[in-house]
C-alpha cells in the first residue's frame, strides 16, 4: 500500500478541498473513496488496494474539512485493526485527533456506551463480561439446574434413557447465531445444528435460564453488548442522545457484520450519521459466526448510497490477479469489479498436482527450501489450509526437515487453564456475583467439586450483600478440611478489593496471586512455564488504568499468545507460517502455498448443504490465493489414504476442486503429475469394428 508523505503539514494549510490531501500518495481511486462528500458511501475495495489508507484518507479529508473528530467514530472487528487505523489518523491529521476520534470494535464501543448511558436501561455501568468460554460454562452450569430440577419433580420414577447432548460450546454458538442474526432458535438448530433438534425445547428452557442468571450475576456477554446498544436508540432521555452522537461513522471489514451490527448502523444513520463503509463481498467467510454477505451487497440500497470501487491491486503481481479474478468471476452475485496490478512480475501461479498427501507435504517443502536458496525467507512464505488438521503429514515432514514453522487457528492464550483461573479470580475482585467465576476458582481448592462450589456460593450470596466479605464469614463452619482453604480464597479477593488497591490493577493482581500460585504450581506438572505466562499477563495489568478495564479488553480482544502481551521479540527468528484460511484473512506473504484443493477440502464436506454455503467456500479460497504477492502454490492430491499409519493402502481417489474451472486454469502452470483432466471425446470415440471383432471371437470361444 503506498505511503503517504508530509500529510500533517497539508492538513496546517486550511480546508480548502485538493490541498487537504495534497501531501498523500493516494490513486484515484482512493482520492475518490476520501474525498466523496455526498451521503452514504460504499467502498467496494477488492484484496490488496489499499482500503486502510483510503480509509484514513477520509479521516483526514473529514478533519481536515471542519469535521468535529469528537462526532466521528471508527469501527473495525479488531482491537489491533482499530489501533493501526487511529495511530494512522494521529500521523496524518495530529495527535489530537486520534485522541478525540471515537474508534474500536463494534463490542468494545458497546461497551464504552453503555458504560456511560447504561443507567437509561437500568444497568449498572460496572457490570463485568463474560468471554466466550465462560458463557459456555454458565450455559452448562443452568443446563444441569435445570436437569436436577425436573428430576426432582418426576419423583421416583424410572429415569429416562440418556442421550448426546449438545456440547457447551454448542449451545453458545447456537445462542450467538439466534442473536447476532435475529433469527428464532427453532428456526436455527433444524437448519444449522440439525443434530441438536432433538434437545431444542431444553435449549429454549437453557436459554431462558440463562438470561435470567446474567441479570442476576451482573454480568453480559458479548451478544448482550450490542443489544444493549440497539436498546439504547429507544431508551428515554439516552435515544436521541446517542442516535445524534456522531456525524461520520467509518466501517472496516462491512462484509463481516451481521444483522444486528447493520441495524446498529442503521440506527446511528437514522440520526443524521453518514456510513462510509469500506470492504469486500468476495471476502465475506465468517458465515459461521452469523455474519452476512447480504449487508453488503443490499447496502447500496438500504442506504441509498454511492459506490467507490477500488480495484488497483498494490499487493499481487498481475499474473495472480488474473488468476483470482477468474476464481471469484464464476460467483453468481457479487459486486462488479475487475482488478489489476500496475506491479513488475511475469511468473503465473502454479497448480501442483501430487500422487497423495505424502507427495503433497514433499512436494511444499521442495518448493519452501528453493525459495529459501533463492533469497526468500521462511517468515516471508506461509501455507494455508482450509481447517487445522490439513497440516498434520506436513508438519512431521517439516520437522523431519528440520524447517522451523508457527502454526495458528489453535489454543488461544487466555484458553489456556491456568489463565482463566486467573482471570475468574480477578472478575471476582470486580464483581463478586459472578457466578460463573466463583463456580471456577472455587474448584481450584482440593475436595470442592461442582456440587460443593455451588452450595457454597449459595451460602455466601443468600443475603444479597458482597459474596467475598460473606464468604470470610462463613469460611469457619465449613468442613474442617475446606475452612481454612476457602478462608484464604475469600481474603485474598477482599484484600484485592479493598479501597487502598482500587486504581492499582497490578497490586490487585499480585495480591491474587499470593494465593492462586500455590493452586497452579499443585495441580500442572509445567508449573513454572504456567507461572511465566501469568507473570506476561500482571506485567499487562499493571499497566492498565483499571483492573475493571484491563478485564473487559481482555475479553474483548485476547490475546493469541504470551506474545501479545509481551510486546515484538528481542530477535528475529525465521520460521515459516502454517495458518488456517480463516486466521489469515488481512495478512500477506511473498509466497503462499495453498494446501488440499480437492473437493471435500476445498469446499469443506460439512459446507456443501445449500448454495450459499458453496459460495462462501468459493471466497473462502479466495481469500487464501490473494495473500499472496510473488508467487503462489495451489496443491491438489489425487488420492487421500484412509488409514494414514495403518497396514494396508486402502484409498480414495479425489477430485480437484469445483473452484477450479477451465476459465481459472488457464492462468496456472501446471507441475507435478498429470494434470487430472476432462477426458476428450475424441480420444474415448470407439475404434474400429475390427478390434471389437477380434474380442467377440474370443467370447464365442468360451461359450462352445
Amino acid at each position: 500500500m503506498f505511503a503517504q508523505t508530509e500529510p500533517t503539514a497539508a492538513l496546517t494549510a486550511g480546508p480548502r478541498r485538493g490541498e487537504i490531501l495534497a501531501g498523500w500518495r493516494l490513486t484515484d481511486e482512493q482520492r475518490a473513496a476520501a474525498t466523496h462528500d455526498g451521503g452514504h458511501l460504499l467502498v467496494v475495495a477488492g484484496a490488496g488496494t489499499g482500503k486502510t489508507t483510503a480509509l484514513t484518507a477520509r479521516l483526514a479529508h473529514l478533519v481536515g474539512s471542519g469535521c468535529d473528530p469528537g462526532r466521528i467514530l471508527l469501527l473495525t472487528f479488531s482491537r489491533r485493526a482499530a489501533a493501526e487505523l487511529l495511530q494512522r489518523a494521529e500521523a496524518s491529521a495530529g495527535h489530537a485527533v486520534a485522541r478525540q476520534a471515537w474508534g474500536g470494535t463494534f463490542h468494545a464501543v458497546a461497551n464504552r456506551l453503555l458504560r456511560r448511558h447504561g443507567p437509561a436501561l437500568g444497568l449498572d455501568p460496572s457490570f463485568t463480561v463474560l468471554d466466550q468460554g465462560d458463557a459456555a460454562g454458565l450455559l452448562a452450569l443452568v443446563r444441569e439446574e435445570l436437569a436436577d430440577v425436573a428430576s426432582g419433580a418426576g419423583g421416583p420414577t424410572a429415569q429416562p434413557r440418556r442421550r448426546r447432548r449438545a456440547k457447551p460450546e454448542t449451545m453458545a454458538a447456537i445462542l450467538s447465531r439466534v442473536v447476532n442474526s435475529r433469527t428464532p432458535v427453532s428456526t436455527v438448530v433444524p437448519r444449522h445444528f440439525p443434530w441438536c433438534t432433538a434437545e431444542l425445547d431444553d435449549l429454549k428452557a437453557t436459554f431462558a435460564g440463562y438470561t435470567v442468571r446474567k441479570r442476576a450475576a451482573h454480568v453480559l456477554d458479548f451478544d448482550d453488548l450490542l443489544l444493549c446498544w440497539q436498546a439504547l436508540f429507544e431508551a428515554p432521555g439516552a435515544g436521541d442522545e446517542l442516535r445524534g452522537r456522531f456525524d461520520h461513522v467509518l466501517v472496516d471489514e462491512y462484509q463481516d457484520t451481521n444483522a444486528l451490527q447493520a441495524d446498529l448502523l442503521a440506527g446511528l444513520a437514522a440520526g443524521g450519521a453518514r456510513i462510509t463503509a469500506v470492504g469486500d463481498d468476495a471476502q465475506a467467510i465468517y458465515g459461521f459466526r452469523a455474519a452476512d454477505v447480504r449487508n453488503i451487497l443490499d447496502f447500496p440500497s438500504r442506504f441509498q448510497a454511492d459506490i467507490v470501487r477500488l480495484e488497483q491491486s498494490q499487493r499481487s503481481t498481475p499474473p495472480l490477479v488474473a488468476f483470482t479474478n477468474a476464481v471469484i468471476a464464476e460467483a453468481p452475485e457479487r459486486h462488479e469489479k475487475q482488478l489489476w496490478s500496475a506491479r513488475s512480475g511475469a511468473a503465473r501461479p502454479a497448480l501442483v498436482t501430487c500422487a497423495d498427501e505424502g507427495a503433497q507435504s514433499a512436494a511444499v517443502c521442495e518448493r519452501l527450501l528453493n525459495h529459501l536458496e533463492r533469497g526468500t525467507p521462511l517468515r516471508s512464505q506461509a501455507v494455508l489450509v482450509r481447517t487445522g488438521h490439513h497440516s498434520d503429514l506436513l508438519e512431521l515432514e517439516l520437522s523431519v526437515r528440520g524447517i522451523p514453522y508457527v502454526k495458528y487457528g489453535g489454543l488461544r492464550f487466555l484458553e489456556a487453564a491456568h489463565v482463566k483461573d486467573l482471570v475468574a479470580a480477578l472478575r471476582l475482585v470486580e464483581n463478586p456475583r459472578d457466578e460463573v467465576a466463583w463456580s471456577r476458582v472455587l474448584q481450584l481448592i482440593d475436595g470442592v467439586g461442582p456440587a460443593t462450589a455451588r452450595r457454597v456460593v449459595l451460602a455466601a450470596t443468600a443475603g444479597g450483600g458482597d459474596a467475598r466479605i460473606a464468604l470470610v464469614d462463613r469460611a469457619p463452619s465449613l468442613a474442617a478440611g475446606l475452612a481454612a482453604a476457602v478462608g484464604q480464597l475469600a481474603t485474598a479477593l477482599v484484600d484485592a478489593a479493598s479501597p487502598a488497591l482500587v486504581g492499582r490493577a497490578g497490586a490487585q493482581v499480585d495480591r491474587v496471586r499470593r494465593w492462586l500460585d500455590p493452586q497452579v504450581a499443585a495441580r500442572h506438572g509445567d508449573a513454572a512455564a504456567r507461572l511465566a505466562d501469568l507473570d506476561q499477563l500482571a506485567a499487562a495489568a499493571a499497566g492498565a488504568s483499571s483492573l475493571g478495564r484491563f478485564l473487559v479488553e481482555l475479553a474483548l480482544d485476547p490475546p493469541a499468545s504470551t506474545g501479545d502481551l509481551a510486546g515484538p521479540p528481542l530477535r528475529d527468528d525465521d520460521v515459516l507460517t502454517i495458518s488456517t484460511i480463516h486466521s489469515a484473512k488481512g495478512l500477506e506473504w511473498d509466497v503462499v502455498h495453498v494446501l488440499h484443493l480437492a473437493d471435500g477440502c476445498v469446499p469443506s464436506d460439512m459446507a456443501t448443504g445449500d448454495d450459499a454455503a458453496i459460495e462462501e467456500e468459493r471466497r473462502l479460497l479466495y481469500v487464501a490465493l490473494t495473500r499472496a504477492r510473488d508467487a503462489l502454490y495451489a496443491y491438489v492430491p489425487l488420492r487421500y489414504h484412509h488409514h494414514r499409519r495403518g497396514r494396508d493402502d486402502a484409498h480414495g481417489y479425489a477430485q480437484r476442486s469445483r473452484f477450479l474451472t477451465p476459465a481459472a486454469l488457464e492462468h496456472v502452470d501446471h507441475q507435478g503429475a498429470a494434470p487430472v483432466s476432462d477426458p476428450d471425446p475424441a480420444a474415448s470415440a470407439p475404434g474400429p469394428a475390427a478390434g471389437l471383432a477380434a474380442v467377440d471371437r474370443r467370447l464365442a470361444s468360451l461359450f462352445e
